[in-house]
């Protein structure tokens, strides 16, 4: 597993990345698949915990970058330089409050689900065309837009509501990162991504029948999706390793995307 713990060290070096986290079943019991991705990368680790020492184990103690993540309380005070938080799940919660059909709820719903939708649209045009200047004119005009649609609404919300814009103001910087640094996407598409075989792995076998199968899942995930995004062959990496493994005289091949 050398080259393995050589792009986790190198991982923890980066100026951006990507967390999330899937239950994984191992002889009945939940725990847990954690992935750290990156545009050359993505790195699995098998936990029994969802928790923050999990965290601190893949990513370290404190990070110097920008961390990107779902809206999960454990990454709510974490030592991070940046985070930007998935406006993909803001979305999702506003939608519910759309859905709840009583009193202000819709409309407020509405009003911020209009919002975030715009901001994904600005942003996808800036990925496109790679305008800074007409993308910083955006923003300009967004955030008045922002904040008067949380003072409106603020005294006019429910309890779910409620405490949807009491994050949006306290934790504007993580929410709206992106509205500043646009190379930040608003979303954690690519650790979702990055998750999804492995969850199509744990629905077909359901699992592991041990932690130490468990982390040896991990490890093989770590190669072949990094070999992925890579646009190289796991099966030549195996061969590879295998050889280095025989061979004194062989290094073992690396992981740590070429620059």
């Amino acid at each position: 597993a050398i080259p393995i713990q050589e792009l986790w060290q190198w991982a923890q070096q980066q100026q951006h990345l990507h967390v999330d986290e899937t239950p994984w079943g191992v002889a009945g019991v939940k725990e847990w698949l954690w992935t750290v991705a990156g545009a050359k990368f993505s790195l699995f680790h098998a936990a029994d915990t969802r928790g923050r020492v999990e965290l601190e184990q893949i990513v370290g103690s404190e990070f110097a970058g920008v961390l990107s993540s779902d809206d999960y309380s454990v990454y709510n005070g974490y030592k991070v330089a940046h985070q930007q938080k998935c406006l993909a799940h803001l979305r999702r919660h506003f939608k519910q409050v759309h859905r709840l059909g009583h009193g202000n709820n819709p409309k407020l719903g509405q009003r911020f689900l209009d919002l975030i939708d715009q901001a994904f649209d600005e942003h996808q045009k800036w990925r496109e065309t790679q305008d800074g200047a007409a993308y910083r004119g955006w923003v300009a005009q967004f955030k008045p837009k922002l904040e008067k649609a949380l003072e409106q609404w603020s005294s006019q919300a429910g309890a779910a509501a409620g405490l949807l814009l009491r994050s949006l103001r306290n934790k504007a910087a993580q929410w709206w990162y992106f509205l500043d640094h646009p190379e930040v996407p608003p979303d954690n598409n690519r650790a979702e991504r990055a998750l999804r075989p492995a969850v199509t792995k744990r629905k077909v076998c359901g699992g592991s029948r041990s932690m130490e199968r468990f982390r040896e899942t991990a490890d093989l995930l770590s190669v072949i999706q990094t070999c992925r995004v890579q646009g190289r062959s796991a099966v030549e990496f195996f061969r590879q390793a295998l050889e280095a493994t025989v061979s004194p005289t062989v290094s073992y091949p690396s992981l740590i995307p070429m620059t």
